[in-house]
């Protein structure tokens, strides 16, 4: 499907209509932090990006939205939503997306862009380690509140892992990723999360909050010890995945 789309800039009133209409599909009805059609428009008078892909037949499939502001001195972009229609996804959208807006920021002379996402979406979290190659900030307890998104969101709560992209920095293929299980104090770590979180808070709640008191400890712990999160490993034929962390000096660049 991507490669019969078209990525521009979200231009007239049924653009931005289709946009918090996909929003609400992403996110559900009852999401409360809408961007709505006035932010999405003005946004991008002021360096901001509101970037959609469209089918032949003018139909949004994905967009992409961000704020532009200087941040410890430098101009930085905040990448505060993406989301792909859910026939169009794990097709490399997403990516698309993202590399489409990377190129858009550099002309405007943007030194970095963060964002954050969910830690326990696998989805996510293989786009941006492994597709992306992005370097982890930081992780945020309840980034938007326990219960500010939406009723989905308040069944674990909204932690983030903030993340960024330095525009000097190449995109490049993801390199090897780690296999080998590792204890608690080794140089490699691996902290599992599940594979579709999403159908686990509707299945098992109880399991989806264990799942994020167990990956929230584990990640804050090892962050704040100094390790980074090198990359992201799946084992499709197991539905397992985990973060791969590595201690500094453990040979990770």
């Amino acid at each position: 499907m991507t490669g019969d789309l078209t990525i521009r800039d979200l231009s007239t009133p049924g653009d931005y209509e289709q946009c918090v209409a996909l929003q609400r599909d992403t996110w559900g009805d009852d999401f409360r932090e809408l961007a709505p059609p006035a932010l999405l428009q003005i946004a991008q008078k002021v360096g901001g990006l509101a970037v959609g892909a469209f089918d032949a037949g003018g139909s949004l499939v994905g967009f992409i939205f961000g704020l532009t502001g200087v941040r410890e001195g430098q101009l930085t972009h905040w990448s505060h939503m993406l989301a792909v229609r859910e026939d169009a996804r794990d097709q490399g959208l997403g990516r698309q997306l993202k590399m489409h807006q990377r190129e858009r920021l550099r002309t405007l002379g943007v030194r970095r862009i963060q964002w954050s996402y969910d830690p326990l979406v696998a989805r996510n979290a293989n786009l941006n380690l492994n597709g992306l190659r992005v370097s982890v900030l930081q992780y945020v307890r309840d980034m938007y509140g326990e219960n500010l998104l939406s009723k989905t969101d308040s069944v674990i709560g909204t932690d983030r892992l903030v993340v960024e992209w330095i525009m000097a920095t190449p995109v490049v293929s993801p390199g090897t990723q780690g296999e080998d299980p590792a204890l608690p104090d080794a140089a490699e770590v691996l902290v599992e999360i599940p594979w579709d979180i999403q159908a686990l808070k509707r299945s098992d709640p109880d399991a989806a909050v264990a799942w994020r008191t167990s990956t929230r400890r584990a990640l804050e712990h090892y962050l704040g010890r100094g390790y980074h999160i090198a990359g992201f490993s799946r084992e499709p034929d197991a539905s397992r995945c985990y973060y791969v962390i590595r201690g500094r000096g453990s040979g990770d660049d």
